[in-house]
């Protein structure tokens, strides 16, 4: 039988490429998602579409509230989502997302079992995000390790950040080779309720650009041109 792996499935561009990633490794794949109190739910049907086309053995949604405190682009209206490029970490970083995201990956897999986890997180072409880096990967596997029966019995678990050092031209290429229909994806941060995409946001000029440097024709339905 093949390793069982848990993969992280935000409906985006990294994540879908993460899927096929770890599909083409050889993994029995079961995806996660998450409603957390984000501005759309069309990332959410993205993530379905992408779990159906690349037959996952099964894709669950937990509904949890981020939003409950805010403190995000994302997760409170009130903050409106940049369209021009910022310095520091940005209004769209979710507080301790990657973190929470990982707890619950971490508590299927230690139930399913599965011990091994994939995220895609980006730290080169991304923006800024503090827990996108290998060093917050590296901490929590670690923690993972730590904190639960399977890794103190010995039988622990590894994260998996495949794109983490990848450009998102080259997450493109390698996603297209492996047949990754990125007309499934949401990346944008302020979508519509079609999943049309903003064309300003930061995720919309980092996937816009990632298109353009790997030569490949951009899928993305736009509200506005990019």
């Amino acid at each position: 039988m093949a390793d069982r792996a848990i993969v992280l499935l935000s409906g985006g561009l990294d994540s879908a490429t993460t899927l096929a990633l770890a599909r083409d490794q050889g993994y029995d794949c079961f995806a996660l998602s998450f409603a957390y109190g984000q501005r759309h739910d069309a990332e959410l049907a993205a993530a379905a579409r992408v779990a159906a086309h690349f037959g996952v053995r099964e894709h669950r949604t937990v509904s949890l509230d981020l939003a409950a405190f805010g403190g995000s682009a994302l997760t409170d209206p009130t903050i409106a989502v940049p369209t021009a490029p910022s310095a520091g970490i940005p209004v769209t970083y979710v507080p301790a997302r990657n973190t929470v995201f990982l707890a619950y990956a971490l508590a299927w897999a230690e139930v399913l079992p599965a011990r091994d986890l994939f995220i895609g997180v980006n730290a080169v072409d991304y923006s800024g995000y503090p827990d996108c880096r290998p060093a917050f990967i590296e901490a929590f596997e670690r923690l993972a390790n730590l904190g639960t029966r399977a890794g103190v019995e010995g039988d622990g678990f590894c994260i998996h950040a495949p794109l983490i050092q990848w450009s998102k031209a080259e997450i493109i290429r390698c996603g297209v080779s492996l047949g990754v229909d990125y007309a499934l994806t949401v990346s944008c941060y302020q979508a519509d309720d079609t999943g049309a995409a903003c064309g300003r946001c930061d995720a919309c000029r980092l996937r816009t650009t990632g298109f353009l440097e790997a030569g490949m024709v951009d899928p993305t339905r736009y509200v506005r041109s990019p």
